[in-house]
């Protein structure tokens, strides 16, 4: 083939495509790439014929994502922020201020530097009251209890 051992034909396209891999991470590329590789390294050092290149190739790869499967599909480390990107969910529990009247209709309440729409109460403009839950970008709230300065 263009006059080039067959063996850095596959070493040199093994090596493309995990250099691929790492352009479009997939980590299909990746198995393809290092089966290519090595069938290339085998078939440099033992001359091997065509039909067993390719036959090489197809059990180094099946392998390879086998393996990797079996790697990919392990349980990963568990999620210690589960509420990471969930804005809203992270309020429960907060006392905020109400800035538009609260209704069970809705309202608007400032939290930190920002408002946010919200339903409950009802609560007057410039109460303080709990954040009980959510719904999508909408904050439950309740008037706070008399007693929750013992749990803060």
């Amino acid at each position: 083939m263009f006059g080039i051992e067959p063996g850095w034909v596959w070493a040199i396209g093994g090596v493309l495509l995990l250099i691929a891999e790492v352009i479009a991470p997939g980590f299909f590329l990746l198995f393809i790439g290092a089966a290519a590789t090595l069938t290339g390294v085998l078939t440099l050092m033992f001359g091997l014929g065509q039909s067993t290149q390719v036959a090489l190739f197809v059990v180094f790869a099946l392998l390879a994502v086998m393996a990797g499967r079996r790697v990919y599909a392990l349980p990963g480390t568990p999620n210690l922020s589960p509420l990471l990107n969930d804005r809203a969910s992270q309020m429960v529990g907060r006392t905020v201020v109400v800035v538009a009247p609260v209704s069970s209709s809705g309202g608007r309440v400032k939290v930190g530097d920002g408002e946010w729409s919200a339903r409950g109460g009802p609560a007057a403009a410039g109460e303080s009251v709990l954040v009980v839950g959510c719904e999508g970008n909408c904050l439950k709230v309740e008037q706070v209890p008399d007693n929750w300065d013992k749990f803060q």
